[in-house]
């Protein structure tokens, strides 16, 4: 009789711990090494995986966010487990073109504070245009870094706008075959034209003979609505793995009114088929994509009255949708 019981007292302690475990493991603990099998993210163990958190807003732009402090606010306090590292290429003085070794250490402490947090960080090259040989040195040098961190994404061309799948796709090849001789497993994110909404196109004539490629889609739920999901369908239903990089409630500008209505039927549709999606932004600026008001801290600690409508709706769906 006392064997049993101690037998079971040590059944109910283990499945405690392991429960235990469970509840305060980071993100990284819990899924480890991302791959691609079929359409579907999957983890280390092969699981279907969701990753959902907060882009920031071009580092450029609003650099005063881009610490290990908003990046850890954002994991203990809105649950995220993946946030969006977006380096500005070509928009200003501050940008990597004009500011290459400034625009990294943004870029660097972000990635380093999700490394640090436990959670995954997606390496954003936020451009609208073909920057190639600028694009090699800056992700050989990054996949080099942080090539053996199972943490990183690599997002290597934010949203082609005017250009044809022929040239991204030119592009994103020379791109993948610089970080994959430095980093052969890590997830690459490859853009598609007109804004990352022409899926349709890389569906058709997909880049071949690399592993862990995804393919994105970007949506603002006032102005994209079914007919992009049903685009996405279509894809998916090709055998094409997708990725929502950005995506918000408002209008494609990023300011305007939130549909709230439409946006929960983007969620309710990536829930469904277990697609990864990041919001946007961390910033500032005096629009509606802009999750924070002028008060909100530099480093996090952000109360609610911080927090534009967006803000409070994209924490409100990552602390429910996010539970560990």
């Amino acid at each position: 009789m006392m064997k049993k019981c101690l037998l079971l007292l040590t059944s109910v302690l283990l499945a405690i711990g392991c429960e235990t475990k469970s509840q305060t493991s980071t993100p990284i603990e819990k899924h480890g090494q991302l791959h691609v099998e079929g359409t579907q993210l999957t983890d280390e163990n092969g699981n279907a995986t969701m990753l959902r958190g907060m882009s920031y807003g071009w580092h450029n732009f609003w650099p005063r966010f881009y610490n290990k402090q908003t990046v850890k606010w954002l994991k203990d306090d809105w649950n995220v487990n993946i946030v969006r590292a977006a380096m500005g290429v070509d928009a200003d003085e501050q940008c990597y073109i004009n500011n290459p070794e400034g625009s990294k250490e943004k870029i660097k402490a972000v990635i380093d504070g999700a490394i640090d947090a436990g959670i995954y960080v997606i390496i954003d090259f936020h451009s609208h245009n073909i920057h190639l040989e600028e694009a090699k040195t800056f992700f050989d040098e990054m996949s080099k870094t942080y090539g053996n961190q199972p943490n990183v994404i690599y997002e290597i061309f934010n949203e082609p706008d005017d250009e044809s799948w022929t040239d991204v796709k030119a592009y994103s090849e020379e791109v993948i075959k610089v970080i994959r001789k430095n980093d052969p497993d890590n997830i690459i994110l490859v853009g598609c034209p007109h804004w990352d909404q022409d899926i349709h196109l890389p569906a058709e004539d997909p880049i071949t003979g690399f592993d862990n490629l995804m393919y994105t889609v970007h949506f603002y739920a006032a102005t994209h609505d079914k007919w992009l999901r049903d685009r996405t369908d279509a894809a998916i239903e090709k055998g094409l793995p997708v990725f929502v990089s950005e995506s918000a409630g408002m209008e494609a500008t990023g300011d305007g009114p939130l549909n709230e209505e439409e946006w929960q039927r983007w969620v309710d549709w990536m829930e469904n088929r277990k697609i990864s999606w990041i919001t946007w932004s961390v910033s500032d600026k005096d629009e509606t994509c802009s999750v924070l008001k002028k008060s909100a801290s530099s480093t996090g600690n952000w109360k609610e009255s911080n927090l534009k409508e967006s803000g409070k709706k994209s924490r409100e769906y990552l602390r429910k949708l996010n539970k560990q």
